[in-house]
């Protein structure tokens, strides 16, 4: 595979480690590091021995591919500059700060028949990647992602900014048209919701319960997942997950029923273990970023193949994250 060659625009805390990660893939070289701030961008370029800019023209001819991760409200600008010259990007997430700049962007790449990735980097965490290949129909979704505040993507709130990744892999795991949406949230440090609950019902009947915060006393990051297949209780941060399963060699409504009948059969002293299949969830210990960069890559090189998550699915999390917002903002506190 010939070497891509990739740039960086935005030299915060999340365009270091994008950086950091190119440095990993052979068949990627970092050619350049994009920012407003000169001072952040020839900082980051120094690190990884690459060009430091201040304009995000200057990559058009000198760059393959470019990830995008300066704040929310520029991406729509960046991604219009670049996808119609053809360069392919990454964009993180949230793709946009607007459904309606989202829809322009899914445009645009349809368009230019040009690749969008966007970052949904927890889609590619190990634990969501175990999951996904468990193939389960979900009916019931609960996810909690709490932490203490971080003090970065101020210009959004917590729905944006931590909801946005529970939204994107339940959506995929659900697999189905959101029927109704359900919020409340309220803000605390600054004028964007601090914590948010929301409860989304699918048209297949599938409920789902997220609830973010960034005012957590502790960071907390999982999910629970009933469905016809397992049970699943997973967590994102320590990277472990259990399914239980029915035993296959026990008809366990059969046997309730049976003993039932026997007045003096002692229900207490039954191991109803021995009736479930518990399993540890098997999970890699695959770098999620690395994952993401490297389907992105991938999906350069190879029209065959596709980013972790689309500009499209990227959109269906942004439309449905806007519909979140819009409850909270109709049950706003007083």
């Amino acid at each position: 595979m010939d070497t891509i060659r990739t740039a960086i625009i935005g030299a915060g805390k999340m365009g270091g480690i994008h950086a950091k990660v190119y440095g990993k893939l052979e068949q990627a070289r970092l050619v350049a590091v994009v920012d407003a701030d000169p001072v952040k961008a020839q900082n980051l370029a120094k690190q990884h021995n690459c060009k430091a800019l201040t304009d995000p023209k200057e990559l058009i001819g000198q760059v393959d591919a470019v990830t995008i991760s300066a704040p929310t409200v520029a991406h729509k600008n960046l991604a219009e500059l670049l996808i119609s010259n053809r360069i392919p990007v990454l964009i993180e997430k949230p793709l946009a700060a607007s459904v309606e700049e989202g829809r322009r962007i899914v445009e645009l790449s349809k368009q230019y028949n040009t690749v969008v990735a966007v970052g949904h980097s927890e889609r590619c965490n190990p634990v969501v990647q175990a999951m996904k290949r468990l193939h389960i129909e979900p009916m019931f979704i609960e996810a909690t992602r709490v932490s203490p505040y971080p003090f970065r993507s101020m210009d959004i709130g917590v729905v944006l900014d931590v909801m946005i990744h529970d939204i994107d892999i339940i959506l995929s795991l659900a697999n189905s048209p959101v029927k109704s949406v359900e919020a409340v949230g309220v803000n605390v440090i600054a004028d964007h919701e601090d914590i948010c609950n929301a409860r989304i019902t699918f048209e297949n009947g599938c409920i789902a319960n997220i609830t973010a915060s960034r005012l957590a006393l502790k960071t907390e990051r999982k999910v629970r997942i009933f469905s016809r297949q397992a049970y699943l209780s997973l967590n994102y941060q320590s990277k472990e997950g259990i399914v239980i399963k029915t035993d296959p060699n026990v008809d366990m409504v059969k046997w309730i029923r049976e003993h039932q009948t026997a007045q003096d059969f002692d229900f207490s002293t039954v191991n109803w273990t021995e009736m479930l299949h518990i399993e540890q969830l098997d999970i890699t210990d695959a770098e999620p970023l690395k994952v993401e960069q490297q389907a992105f890559l991938n999906a350069v090189a190879d029209p065959a193949c596709r980013p972790e998550v689309t500009a499209e699915e990227g959109l269906a999390a942004l439309e449905c994250a806007e519909k979140i917002l819009a409850g909270v903002r109709q049950h706003k506190w007083k």
